[in-house]
């Protein structure tokens, strides 16, 4: 099971990654041309929105089933977690930072429908979502990924 789930939290990511950058850039185009916030806008910010839920809760499964995860800090304790660079960034760095780039997309998806402008609209969306993907970004198991 672990195998299996930490197989499709991985290639997940991939998808999440995109759709971020996605919903980023088509944040960024509709704020610097000026175009009507439109149905394609908010199906690819909501999109976005669905694909890191989704992957955060494959995430906190995997969190609590995997051998790196709970169970590091249980056998270790989290002295020796901290310690090892590597074991900080799976048990702490990495979900912590994976949880609040989730946050700050909800906030901005939820942020943007109350406002009334699409000019508004894009610039919530792109301020949000752009902050999300650069900690998203920071904290990649890079040498896992390639």
């Amino acid at each position: 099971m672990y195998t299996t789930l930490q197989l499709i939290h991985s290639y997940w990511a991939y998808l999440t990654l995109l759709i971020i950058i996605l919903a980023t850039i088509n944040g960024l185009l509709g704020l610097f041309s000026n175009r009507n916030f439109g149905a394609k806008d908010l199906r690819i910010s909501l999109f976005a929105l669905i694909v890191t839920h989704l992957q955060v809760v494959l995430g906190l499964v995997l969190f609590f089933v995997s051998p790196s995860g709970l169970k590091a800090i249980s056998n270790n304790g989290m002295g020796e977690v901290m310690k090892d660079s590597l074991q900080r960034l799976f048990v702490v760095e990495h979900p912590l930072i994976m949880l609040i780039a989730v946050v700050l997309i909800t906030i901005g998806f939820s942020k943007h429908k109350k406002k009334e402008e699409s000019k508004r609209k894009f610039k919530t969306i792109t301020v949000f979502y752009t902050i999300a993907l650069i900690l998203i970004l920071s904290r990649i198991p890079w040498s896992q990924w390639f």
